[in-house]
């Protein structure tokens, strides 16, 4: 089977859709013989290169075309066909966004990872809010089928576009493969992973460490890793002040060898996100034996099962108590720290890339049933 997936996600920072693309392309080159497809990866961009060495048997199609220019004319006007940039014809054609690549024949998958954008566009870039909100619902009723990382989003997805239950595949997020974090290791931090950004609800989570700092003086740091949103930037002016002042680091975006010394060095890992299509970050902390505080919201319960400390996002006392209880129950760390590792390896991307092979099958079936017959 011959498939065509939309690289340009993993050209930059593999966070998020990145991450998700990247993993998936490496997961679905390990398959055995049998059922590893013929994989393209498709890269479009006037300064980002594929320069990253790509796994053995998948071929790069990458395009000196800026992802502006051809976002617009995929989204508005479904021209060009990707066998016209790629030269060649596939089967499947899968884009990790919510909106459709253009193909002339080829079954079309597209992917939501959460409902964010549709829910609340104010918090997404201009390009998502000019395209998605009005034509992901279009879109997802022409693709063949739908793929989502959690059975907390394929419910929302069918709900809210309507769409059949095999139309919706779930194809969950793995875990890193890291061993549990060694015995030795002082953790002295506590750790927040993820976008500073709305959804993520970096703000109350300040707001609730000050109030930790007011009732735990010799409460450890909190660090905060990942990227500021551009309209979000004033989330982090309170680090120069009184509580925070001194004890609140923000570090940007950090590389995957920074990412896991600051997952082993952490206390806790905080993730207090108001809606999570499925929450990475969660996995990593446990896959490392780290305790996760998560928000009682999204996909987190899911992915935590009993392994987390779950709360309320939206109640900053809820929040402030639950960090307090990180610091100071030693039995609940321990708990958490055992409880993590085998419910992190209930995800793999292995079996993700599995079950994502199944879709395509499912795509390729739902495309030919549509087709129409020559007689």
């Amino acid at each position: 089977m011959r498939i065509l997936i939309d690289y340009r996600p993993a050209l930059r920072h593999r966070t998020g859709v990145g991450l998700w693309t990247a993993r998936l392309v490496e997961a679905l080159a390990r398959q055995d013989s049998a059922t590893r497809p013929d994989l393209t990866v498709f890269s479009s961009s006037w300064k980002d290169r594929l320069t990253t060495p790509l796994p053995a048997g998948v071929r790069a199609v990458d395009r000196r075309v800026p992802v502006r220019c051809l976002n617009w004319l995929w989204h508005r006007h479904q021209w060009p066909p990707v066998e016209t940039l790629a030269r060649r014809a596939f089967d499947v054609v899968h884009s990790p966004t919510p909106l459709l690549i253009p193909t002339r024949g080829a079954a079309q998958m597209v992917t939501i990872h959460d409902l964010d954008f549709l829910e609340h566009p104010e918090r997404n870039m201009r390009e998502i809010r000019r395209d998605y909100v009005r034509l992901a619902r279009v879109h997802a009723n022409q693709a063949d089928v739908v793929v989502v990382p959690s059975q907390y989003t394929a419910d929302r997805v069918r709900s809210t576009f309507n769409l059949s239950s095999e139309r919706v595949i779930v194809c969950p997020n793995g875990s890193p493969g890291w061993p549990v974090r060694p015995a030795a290791i002082t953790p002295k931090h506590l750790l927040f992973v993820g976008t500073v950004s709305a959804r993520k609800n970096v703000a109350r989570l300040l707001e609730a460490y000050a109030r930790v700092r007011r009732a735990y003086p010799d409460a450890p740091p909190l660090v905060l890793a990942g990227h500021v949103s551009p309209d979000e930037a004033a989330v982090l002016a309170p680090l120069d002040r009184a509580p925070l002042a001194g004890h609140v680091r923000h570090e940007g975006y950090v590389d995957d060898e920074r990412l896991r010394a600051l997952y082993e060095q952490a206390v806790g890992l905080i993730l207090p996100s108001l809606d999570e299509g499925f929450g990475i970050p969660a996995l990593e902390a446990m896959e490392l034996g780290v305790p996760v505080l998560a928000a009682r919201r999204g996909a987190l319960p899911e992915v935590l099962g009993d392994a987390g400390l779950l709360v309320d996002p939206l109640d900053v006392d809820a929040l402030a108590a639950g960090i307090g209880r990180l610091i100071t129950d030693t039995a609940l760390r321990r708990r958490l720290e055992q409880a993590g590792p085998p419910q992190a390896r209930r995800f793999s991307w292995d079996s993700s890339a599995a079950r994502l092979r199944e879709a395509y099958e499912v795509a390729r079936e739902h495309r030919r049933a549509r087709m129409p017959r020559t007689p």
